[in-house]
């Protein structure tokens, strides 16, 4: 049984043209819309805060409403956010911080040629 082109071609047209819209349907039905992610307060400083090995960073800056615009847990354990002068200093009585630092520019030498104490001549 031979099926003619002009009978078949309008079927399969029609049938890849519904299959085409199921998944632009699909994707768009009931797509809740993303929370918009709150920043924080453009005047507020930036710090680094380091934290004991057992808590967790993220958590520990929800404590204090913060929200990290960094977590590290490489090198440090901590978080870097922009914080209020109240959140540094309930983070600062917090027995899990370490450390609470104002974020800035960090060089690796002390002057031209002046690496670790030694000077020009070497010790």
């Amino acid at each position: 049984m031979r099926i003619r082109l002009s009978r078949a071609l309008p079927v399969a047209v029609a049938v890849l043209a519904a299959v085409a819209v199921l998944p632009v349907a699909a994707a768009t039905a009931d797509v809740p819309e993303p929370v918009p992610h709150t920043l924080p307060a453009a005047d507020h400083t930036t710090y680094i805060v380091t934290v004991r090995e057992d808590s967790d960073p993220v958590e520990v800056a929800e404590r204090v409403g913060a929200t990290p615009v960094h977590v590290y847990r490489t090198v440090l354990h901590g978080f870097a956010a922009r914080l209020s002068p109240d959140q540094v200093e309930a983070l600062q009585a917090m027995p899990d911080v370490e450390t609470v630092e104002e974020d800035g520019r960090a060089s690796g030498d002390n002057a031209p040629g002046d690496y670790w104490g030694w000077g020009p001549g070497g010790r």
